[in-house]
Formats: structure tokens, C-alpha cells, sequence
């Protein structure tokens, strides 16, 4: 029987009588047994996260408060440990690891968090929430650190230039965590053509893989190709490689002869292709260099990468503008030409508007003369003559006679 009670202070126990204090320590050793063992209420949640964010794991422990340790005068306490290295980085609100980054927080009943600022990828791996306990009490989450894609620029492809037939290898790195995936397509969105495999020549509008190879390149396929690279780690990035293909120029005229009537404006074309970016002129026949005046107005539309339509207006043509015309293409692999030829187109006549109806009257007056001309004349109808080319006259039309001279008359009179 313990012949006093103990006070307690300061987690000290100081009694009256030395010889009854081991009685004292074996009763207030009862008395903790009693009281329930720390347990966790929520399980530590894995943690996937981005490089650069925050991230931070939580862990709920009940029953903490009060517990001590056996044969430890000291509470328990919650400590967080990297696993995988075995290094304690934190114990309550106290940071033991030499890392700016990491901080504990503890809301002053049951929840402590750890926080990691500015996650890096070296911070990837298991992290343990423990209690000392007796056993020792703990729970394990995993922090996973993504990384988006980024381009490999000092391995990768740059514009290239291959001749017309040759060919063209696209390469594409990336890095990133998990390792990215690389598609390649057109920025145009026309087909990726590839030959010499097993099926031949096919087109697809991507190809996956971080090597493109381009056989017998021909110049439909000039153009900008982006390699994409993709893991699930937003944002996906890209390099835009342009693949130039070099052949010498191609002039092509849709017609070669054209007719223009003089004092009217014509138009003069020529197609042409080229890689690199050609030189492109106009001159006459005879080597004489046309430039843009009041009389000649030039101009060049694009129609692709490599073409463009050649145009030559030569305005209020004259005598002097007929003849040849050269359209002419240089780039620094070769030259080409084409030929025109310009020549007059004469319009038909065309009757003014008073010419027109004196014409009209006087066809008039002579078909009326004309019908009339058997009755009027002077010993009476010819038996072969017909009245308006037909059957003699009758005596009915005889009787009209009078009055139809009465009308030529006054025909004759207004003209």
C-alpha cells in the first residue's frame, strides 16, 4: 500500500517517504497502461505532382496526447521519415533535415503535415509518417514527381535542304517524366510519305517515333514538319523543322498565243516552280528587259512554297507591241523560259446607228417599189408576171391601183 500520494510535477514524481516511491511508480505505470495506444484515423494518400509545385502529405494520429513511451518519461511523438534514404527529416513541428524546403505543421490536436516547396525531382520516392510507439507505430505514401516534355534542341533536327530526289532524316529528343512520346505530322496537314518499307510507298498524316526518314523527296513534300512531344504532363510541346527541297526552275504557259485587238489592255502568264526562291522577268523577243511603267504592270501571286503565277499586263496595245514575249525564271541551280507570242485581232465592222436606219428605210422603199412595179407599168400586166410573185393581179387588186399610187407618192414626198 503506498502510504502517501505522489505529486506530480512537471512529468516529475516527488514523494514523502523514499522507501515507498518504487510502489508509486509501478501504480502510475497501471494507470498509463489503461489509457488507449496512439492510432491513425486516415491512411497517408500517395502524392503525384508536377516539378515546381508544392506538394505535401497529411497524417491524422489519435489518442497521441499523454501517451508515453515505456521506460520513457517523454510523450510520443509523430516523426516523418524518407524511407527509401532512411533519413528522419522532421519530428513534431521540428525540421531535422537541412532542407529549406520542408516545414511540419501541426493544428494542436491530431493532424500533422508535412509540406515540400518547389518539388524537385531528387525529393521522388516513399515517405513514412511513424509514432514511437512500443512497437513502433507507421504508415508509408509514395510522392511521385511528373515533369512535362521538353525539347532536346542540341539533339534535334534543324531546317534542312536536300536536292530534289534525295533524301531527309528528322530527328526529334525529348525529355520529361513519365519519358514523352514523339508524333511528327505537317504543319499543312497534307500526308507524311514514306517509301521503301515492306508495303511500299504509303501516306499517313503522323508517324510516331523520334526518327522520320524521308527517301526520294520530291518537292510536294517542302514544307514545315512539327515533332510533337507529349507524356500526359501538360503543357505538350513542339519544334517546327522546315524541310526545304531544292531543284532548278519550271515555266510553264497556258497560252502561248494570244490575240488582243489594238488600243485594248491584254494579260500574259506564266507558271513557274523553283527552290530556292527564283528570279522571275519579262522581256521582248528580241532580249529587251521589260520593267513597270505606265505601259507594263508586272506582278507575281504565290501559289505554294515553291510556285508562283507570273503575270504581264500590257496595256493599250499597239502595232509596236506585237511580237514575242519571254518569261524567264533563274535560280542558282538552272534557269528556264517560256515564250508568248502577242498578235492583232481584228473585230468586225460594226454600222453606226443613223447608217443602220437609213439602210433599213431604203430596204423599205425599194421592197414597196419593187411589189408594185407590174400594176404601174403602161400596158397593163405582163401575163408572166405575178403580183408579189405569185397569181396574176385580180380586178379587185386593179381597182387598188389609184390609191396605191397615192401612197408611193407620198413615200417619194417624205423622203
Amino acid at each position: 500500500m503506498c502510504l502517501a500520494e505522489p505529486i506530480c510535477f512537471n512529468n516529475l514524481f516527488y514523494v514523502h517517504i523514499d522507501t515507498i516511491f518504487h510502489a508509486c511508480e509501478m501504480r502510475s505505470t497501471n494507470i498509463s497502461d489503461v489509457r488507449l495506444e496512439p492510432d491513425f484515423l486516415y491512411p497517408l494518400e500517395n502524392v503525384t505532382i508536377a516539378q515546381g509545385r508544392d506538394a505535401m502529405f497529411t497524417c491524422v494520429v489519435n489518442n497521441l496526447g499523454g501517451y508515453r513511451v515505456s521506460g520513457d518519461s517523454a510523450t510520443a511523438r509523430v516523426a516523418w521519415i524518407k524511407a527509401d534514404t532512411k533519413a528522419i527529416l522532421a519530428i513534431h513541428e521540428h525540421v531535422i533535415t537541412n532542407n529549406a524546403r520542408l516545414s511540419v505543421t501541426h493544428n494542436d490536436y491530431n493532424t500533422w503535415t508535412l509540406n515540400i516547396r518547389g518539388v524537385k525531382r531528387e525529393d521522388r520516392g516513399q515517405y513514412m509518417c511513424q509514432v514511437n510507439t512500443d512497437p513502433m507505430k507507421m504508415q508509408t505514401a509514395f510522392l511521385e514527381v511528373v515533369i512535362p516534355p521538353d525539347i532536346i534542341y542540341e539533339e534535334t533536327s534543324g531546317d534542312m535542304m536536300v536536292p530534289e530526289g534525295g533524301s531527309a532524316k528528322l530527328v526529334c529528343k525529348a525529355r520529361g517524366y513519365p519519358p514523352p512520346k514523339i508524333v511528327w505530322r505537317r504543319e499543312d496537314g497534307g500526308d507524311i510519305i514514306s517509301r521503301g518499307g515492306p508495303q511500299g510507298k504509303t501516306k499517313v498524316t503522323s508517324i510516331e517515333g523520334e526518327v522520320v526518314n524521308l527517301t526520294k523527296v520530291t518537292r510536294s513534300e517542302m514544307g514545315a514538319y512539327l515533332c510533337i512531344a507529349a507524356n500526359g504532363v501538360p503543357p505538350s510541346v513542339s519544334k517546327r523543322i522546315m524541310l526545304h527541297v531544292h531543284f532548278h526552275p519550271l515555266v510553264q504557259v497556258p497560252n502561248q498565243l494570244v490575240g488582243a485587238p489594238t488600243g485594248t489592255d491584254v494579260t500574259l502568264q506564266c507558271h513557274v516552280e523553283a527552290s530556292p526562291k527564283a528570279i522571275n522577268y519579262w522581256t521582248r523577243e528580241n532580249g529587251e528587259m521589260i520593267i513597270s511603267n505606265d505601259k507594263y504592270q508586272m506582278s507575281e501571286i504565290n501559289s505554294s512554297a515553291y510556285s508562283v503565277q507570273m503575270r504581264l499586263i500590257v496595256r493599250n496595245i499597239q502595232r509596236s507591241d506585237l511580237g514575242g514575249y519571254k518569261c524567264i525564271s533563274k535560280n542558282s541551280i538552272g534557269d528556264a523560259e517560256g515564250n508568248i507570242r502577242l498578235y492583232e485581232m481584228e473585230l468586225p465592222h460594226r454600222k453606226s446607228r443613223d447608217e443602220d436606219e437609213r439602210s433599213n428605210s431604203l430596204e423599205e422603199t425599194n421592197d414597196v417599189r419593187s411589189s408594185l412595179q407590174g400594176p404601174l407599168r403602161e400596158g397593163g400586166p405582163r401575163e408572166d408576171a405575178g403580183f408579189f410573185g405569185g397569181a396574176p393581179p385580180t380586178a379587185a387588186s386593179t381597182r387598188t391601183v389609184p390609191h396605191t399610187i397615192f401612197l408611193i407618192s407620198a413615200v417619194v414626198y417624205a423622203a
